[in-house]
């Protein structure tokens, strides 16, 4: 089934992004809840128009994702953990923590828009995560875990 999507959805698209869905994912919950709507021609066409009237505010909105990128590049994040003597952390580091000490400098982030690894950091030291600003500014911010 072909939907056009009202707003992001995780891990299926971004607002008007048109996607493929199994018909029951689609009919009894994208199209229910109103995250979407059927792909037929005549919302395509508008669609198409609202794209095209819209472009000029997308770009302006890219251009803030880029700003607030060249300002995260710039920090520099330690997020401080409880240790064992061998460097192994209890419990974990996750994108919940990570998101708090970018906001602590100043910077607002969402941690639904922050990815760390799966099961989250569970040593001490360097550390990457993907952090989505836009739907084109997708980043790779390091971070720093140290014992407290």
């Amino acid at each position: 089934m072909e939907i056009i999507l009202k707003q992001d959805v995780l891990r299926l698209g971004s607002k008007d992004d048109i996607v493929n869905v199994k018909d029951g994912y689609g009919r009894n919950f994208l199209i229910p809840d109103g995250k979407a709507i059927v792909a037929t021609e005549s919302a395509k066409k508008v669609l198409a128009e609202n794209i095209r009237q819209r472009a000029h505010k997308e770009a302006k909105l890219k251009d803030q994702a880029q700003a607030v990128a060249e300002k995260l590049q710039a920090l520099s994040i330690k997020i401080g953990a409880k240790t064992s003597t061998t460097g192994k952390i209890f419990g974990s580091v996750n994108n919940i923590q990570l998101a708090e000490a970018i906001t602590a400098q100043g910077i607002e982030i969402d941690r639904k828009y922050i990815t760390i690894a799966k099961d989250g950091v569970k040593e001490v030291g360097a550390h990457t995560a993907k952090i989505k600003l836009h739907r084109e500014v997708i980043i790779d911010f390091e971070f720093e875990v140290i014992s407290e």
